[in-house]
């Protein structure tokens, strides 16, 4: 165990502006910076406020500090620890546009100014080059905590969906305290190219957006983590350890900002989280201390190990030092004093190797087989059984089936290849038994064909009739539904044409194919049909041209169309605006370098042209910024419009489940009372004519014709079973046997083709289930 302090190192942000004064001196182990902020003679003579502040740090660099000194005085040590198999952390704190993001990140113009982070990548794959002894692996995840929701910047499904459509990372904590991340994917990093697009895919996915203080702020907090495994060669112990590179959002003040909207509300969550920080630092200061805040906020939840856990935690406090910005400055360098009087417990992560665990208890098993080899006198129990010995296994099991003494054993001895055995055989006999059981074939009745095997279907699964009689219920129900449809769109057509016949197809007016492509890709989930049946979408289009808001949703279909079309023309005349003020902007900075070096700025006739392109410029923003403000309104008009059609289609389809619904209870209620009064028909006829049930018996019963058709592929006994698989698919419903026998009233449409189809399908239908009925 290693007891340590948080060590804290400050960074000084180069500025062109005016620098408020300080002082920088360095000795052996630290330096000193102090801040010097001169009285206010407008405030009085009596004034007390402090003249100097001086704070202590491990380490102050400079303006002209380079990046790859700050990785190796403060990246470089952690990192080793890391690859000993402790846990380290290395964090940025600061205000807003200080260089947090530059120090921890980099920057994307030149390859020196890359970060902690791709330096710290490449510093790993170097050493593991460098120990060819050991056997390493990394993993490496990025959690994006923004408005205190977390977001996996990894995930693949981050560019293509909205933020809040995305599944959010929540808090998991164990029995022991340990925190864990749900829906946080870590992908593994076989090379430093690998890690690095890992890097570049979760910084494109970052939340970033322009400020009055910084043109691009992070407006959220990152987590970058690396997961390191390494193990010796031929050694069990493996250590595992991790390292977070922490880019912590910026504080700010709303005064200076003068920020709103969603900038608003981004800074006050930002300013809340860095605030519950801070009471998380005081609260492990303070020695008498019984309670931690950490669940205040997700950031601090999730560095508990840093702040005073298993950890060994580097702090870089980044300060502006601009007049303006002095007291931001002051108080960073305040919030790192705290910081650094935490101290911290940091331990080996080390535990065995599963594998190799495995292999040790592999030698284990064969040790003791060797021994009971031995004491059975040496004879081996390994290999296959004889075929004495499966015989004289036969013999022992007939017995023990025979024998009717409840208290009877079946002993086999203590071979486990004979034990195995003997389970199988009894299973064996179980499975035939059931099959003679299941498939044993019902005998003939006399009247029935000779060729043709009825199977008894009592046996088949019950909840799998159920399933099947629900599902040829809901047919009949779309077909009833469809028939009374197509009765009122008949009726409606040839009144339009005064009898003329008309015929209509079922396919929307208002299809999704009217939307701009834009629109279908981005929300594929709005497709409402794709969970329907052929005939509930011939329904649900019908229903849909007749809703009464399908002309509102129509309107908003044309007007997105249209508005797409607007946007994109805008984009045209923006890129092209953009393009001509860059042209401009190269011809211009010439021009100017050619009248600086013959000293001509100042001369009217030559720099004549200069200041026209510079008009010409103006014009061009001028009108690049009105375009610009155009596209955004109508974006958000575009937003609106989509947003209206969803909550339109979400209506129309509850609405269209409801009609449905109603027209299935009101077409079962019917099917009801037709069945009731056909029962009771039929009792009268039964009771009238004593010979019905003789007939019906005959009727039921498949004719001659269709039954030579099934002859040739059901003789054998595996034909047999295969019929019966069959017939397990296909529902016996009561209520279609009965009216079988019976004459039913359909209702037809009129129309010689669709009733033909209607009336084809019934007979069809009544056909198989004649054929399935079971005979007693």
């Amino acid at each position: 165990m290693v007891k340590q302090t948080i060590q804290i190192f400050c960074r000084i942000k180069p500025t062109k502006g005016k620098k408020s004064l300080y002082e920088i001196d360095s000795k052996d182990s630290s330096d000193l910076i102090t801040f010097s902020v001169p009285k206010d003679v407008s405030e009085g003579f009596i004034n007390n406020k402090k003249e100097e502040y001086k704070f202590k740090f491990e380490r102050v660099f400079n303006q002209d500090t380079l990046q790859d000194d700050v990785f190796k005085q403060v990246a470089e040590p952690v990192i080793e620890n890391v690859l000993s198999g402790y846990n380290g952390t290395i964090f940025a704190y600061g205000q807003t546009g200080s260089g947090k993001t530059f120090t921890i990140t980099g920057g994307p113009e030149k390859y020196t100014d890359r970060g902690i982070i791709p330096r710290s990548i490449s510093y790993f794959f170097e050493m593991f080059a460098k120990k060819p002894e050991y056997s390493f692996t990394m993993h490496i995840s990025y959690l994006e905590i923004y408005n205190e929701n977390g977001y996996d910047l990894l995930d693949p499904q981050h560019q293509v969906s909205k933020l809040e459509d995305l599944p959010k990372v929540s808090l998991m904590e164990d029995e022991d305290n340990n925190i864990h991340l749900k829906n946080l994917s870590i992908h593994p990093a076989n090379n430093e190219e690998e890690a690095l697009n890992l890097l570049f895919l979760g910084d494109t996915n970052r939340m970033i957006a322009e400020t009055p203080m910084n043109q691009a702020s992070t407006r959220s907090h990152c987590v970058f983590t690396l997961h390191i495994s390494a193990r010796e060669t031929g050694s069990a112990t493996i250590r595992k350890a991790k390292l977070h590179l922490v880019d912590l959002a910026g504080s700010e003040r709303i005064g200076k900002t003068n920020a709103n909207g969603i900038l608003l509300t981004e800074a006050k969550y930002i300013n809340l989280s860095l605030h519950y920080l801070e009471q998380v630092i005081v609260a492990l200061a303070e020695k008498n201390r019984t309670h931690v805040p950490y669940r205040n906020s997700m950031m601090t939840s999730v560095l508990r190990d840093s702040l005073g856990g298993n950890c060994m935690t580097t702090m870089i406090a980044t300060c502006s030092i601009e007049k303006r910005n002095l007291d931001e400055s002051i108080s960073t360098c305040r919030f790192a004093q705290r910081v650094a009087m935490i101290k911290n417990e940091a331990i080996v992560n080390e535990e065995l190797d599963p594998r190799l665990v495995i292999n040790r208890l592999k030698r284990e098993v064969d040790e003791l087989k060797n021994q009971l080899s031995i004491a059975n006198n040496g004879e081996s129990l390994t290999g296959d059984l004889t075929q004495d010995e499966i015989e004289k296994l036969k013999v022992v099991i007939q017995r023990y089936l025979e024998d009717r003494d409840s208290d009877s054993s079946l002993n086999v001895g203590a071979d486990m290849r004979k034990i195995n055995f003997c389970f199988k055989l009894l299973k064996d006999m179980y499975i035939q038994m059931l099959a003679k059981s299941k498939i044993a074939p019902v005998s003939v009745a006399q009247n029935a064909p000779a060729n043709f095997t009825i199977v008894d279907a009592s046996h088949y699964d019950s909840k799998e009739l159920k399933d099947l009689k629900d599902t040829l219920r809901q047919r009949d129900n779309e077909i009833s539904i469809l028939v009374g449809m197509l009765k009122k769109e008949k009726k409606k057509y040839d009144d339009l044409a005064q009898g003329k016949p008309a015929v209509h197809t079922l396919s929307g007016s208002g299809s999704s194919d009217d939307l701009p492509k834009e629109f279908t890709k981005s929300h594929p989930k709005r497709d409402i049909l794709q969970n329907m049946s052929m005939g509930r979408q011939e329904a649900f289009e019908i229903f849909k041209r007749d809703y009464v808001g399908n002309q509102d949703i129509e309107n908003q279909k044309k007007f997105l169309k249209k508005s797409y079309a607007e946007a994109k023309m805008l984009g045209e005349v923006i890129n092209t605006a953009r393009a001509k003020l860059q042209h401009l902007k190269s011809k211009s900075e010439q021009i100017y370098s050619k009248l600086e070096a013959t000293n001509s700025l100042n001369d009217p006739r030559q720099n004549s042209e200069y200041e026209s392109i510079r008009k010409t410029m103006e014009f061009e923003k001028e009108n690049y910024r009105e375009n610009f403000e155009k596209l955004k309104n109508l974006k958000t008009q575009i937003e609106h419009a989509q947003y209206l059609i969803e909550k339109s289609q979400v209506k129309l389809q509850k609405d269209f489940e409801i009609w449905w619904t109603e027209q299935c209870e009101l077409n079962e209620q019917k099917q009801q009372q037709r069945l009731e009064s056909n029962d009771q028909s039929r009792v009268e006829s039964i009771t009238s004519i004593p010979s019905t049930a003789n007939s019906l018996s005959t009727s039921s019963r498949i004719n001659s014709s269709t039954n030579s058709t099934l002859t040739n592929s059901y003789h054998t006994e595996k034909s047999v079973f295969d019929y019966g698989e069959i017939h397990k698919k296909l529902p016996q419903i009561e209520s279609e046997r009965n009216g079988a026998a019976s004459n039913q009233k359909i209702n037809l449409t009129g129309d010689s083709e669709i009733d033909a189809d209607i009336t084809a399908f019934i007979n069809a239908r009544k056909r198989i289930m004649n054929q399935m009925k079971p005979k007693n």
